[in-house]
């Protein structure tokens, strides 16, 4: 059964909003909400715009204990505006079916969520309606490309990170997220790890948990109408990809992608999911994309759900252990325990052997999970 059948009220009409228009909008929804939403900022952009943040939970703004969090981050590139309308949809679609859709209610129930429209408020505000491929509005203030600005996996020459980097890193960081998403636009596609290559050539280059990454990618594309349909852009892009989805250095090497730093600095997965072959489109066509999106992003939040989770606790006293290692039998990328002692490990299904270990005591050993799909 698809999702969409469980959700009770639909989003209506709706256009490009700027920077302030978007923010009233946010603003007014999380007042409709308040008990399940809260509007917070993680900084500031080069032009001192908010860089806005919906949380949604059942207790937003207190931690609950044993519930992943996962995000939505939209508009990293100004002129690629489709993500950016598609997730302020998406928090008024939480927002309108709060106790009208048992769905959503044990979403919001099961899962702590956090939705950035806009990671480049300023690009956007200097983007032309109807840019199909330029790359007008694409940079930050400082006209540097925000998705070339993170610290970069196959370089260890330090680099000064723009102020919405930082204030993502820092957020990202400080918040335990499990799994993530950044929407973008020109394609019709979604790009798993890694994104770059040591040549810098458009090959293959496959992270530990390839098998993983290409489930989650999955998820959203044949979650979506015509994805998974080749050429995703019509012949004329030349863009063709087997299933909808592919390694983003297949595509085409990307160093110092978001993508690559969050599953190598933190505990979070993370995809780009190309979802509109123009970029800046013109708003009579936005709900279109909307109802083409509106099942895939919900069917890849619920993502966050599989794999195993767990607590990790001494075993004298029960305190929580902190910064505990996860390891995975064959899977050569390991995650830690928060402050609190969860973790939460996404893995495709199969049997594994987990071992958890605080520095060399190890605290436990698991065989045998099996994780089903």
């Amino acid at each position: 059964m698809k999702i969409w059948s469980n959700i009770a009220k639909d989003v209506e009409d709706s256009n490009h909003l700027n920077y302030e228009e978007m923010t009233a909008m946010l603003t007014k929804i999380v007042d409709q909400c308040p008990g399940i939403m809260r509007l917070y900022s993680i900084g500031k952009s080069v032009k001192q715009r908010e860089l806005w943040v919906v949380e949604i939970s059942k207790s937003p703004g207190v931690h609950r204990t044993g519930l992943p969090a996962f995000k939505y981050i939209g508009n990293m590139h100004g002129n690629e505006v489709v993500g950016r309308f598609l997730l302020v949809n998406l928090i008024k679609l939480l927002c309108i079916n709060h106790k009208k859709s048992d769905y959503v209610d044990l979403l919001i129930e099961l899962t702590t969520i956090h939705i950035m429209p806009s990671m480049n408020p300023d690009g956007y505000e200097i983007s032309v309606e109807g840019d199909v491929d330029s790359v007008q509005g694409r940079a930050n203030a400082n006209g540097v490309d925000l998705n070339r600005n993170f610290p970069k996996r196959l370089s260890s020459t330090p680099e000064v990170q723009e102020v919405e980097t930082k204030s993502v890193m820092a957020w990202s960081q400080a918040n335990d997220f499990v799994l993530s998403a950044n929407l973008h636009g020109g394609s019709l596609v979604a790009n798993y790890p890694y994104d770059d290559a040591t040549d810098g050539n458009s090959v293959y280059s496959k992270c530990p948990d390839d098998e993983t990454f290409r489930m989650l990618a999955s998820s959203y594309a044949r979650a979506h109408p015509y994805m998974t349909r080749k050429p995703q852009c019509g012949a004329e892009q030349g863009d063709s990809f087997e299933g909808g989805i592919t390694n983003g250095a297949s595509w085409y090497s990307v160093s110092g992608g978001m993508q690559d730093w969050n599953y190598l600095h933190t505990n979070c997965f993370e995809i780009t999911l190309e979802i509109s072959c123009t970029k800046f489109p013109a708003s009579t066509q936005l709900m279109k994309y909307w109802h083409d999106n509106k099942e895939p992003l919900l069917v890849y939040l619920t993502q966050v759900h599989k794999g195993f989770w767990g607590y990790t606790v001494d075993k004298n006293t029960g305190e929580p252990l902190a910064h505990v290692t996860i390891f995975v039998s064959n899977i050569n990328h390991d995650i830690s325990s928060t402050s609190s002692g969860e973790f939460w490990r996404i893995v495709s299904p199969g049997k594994y052997e987990v071992t958890a270990a605080k520095l060399k005591l190890i605290s436990a050993s698991f065989t045998r999970i099996v994780i089903f799909d």
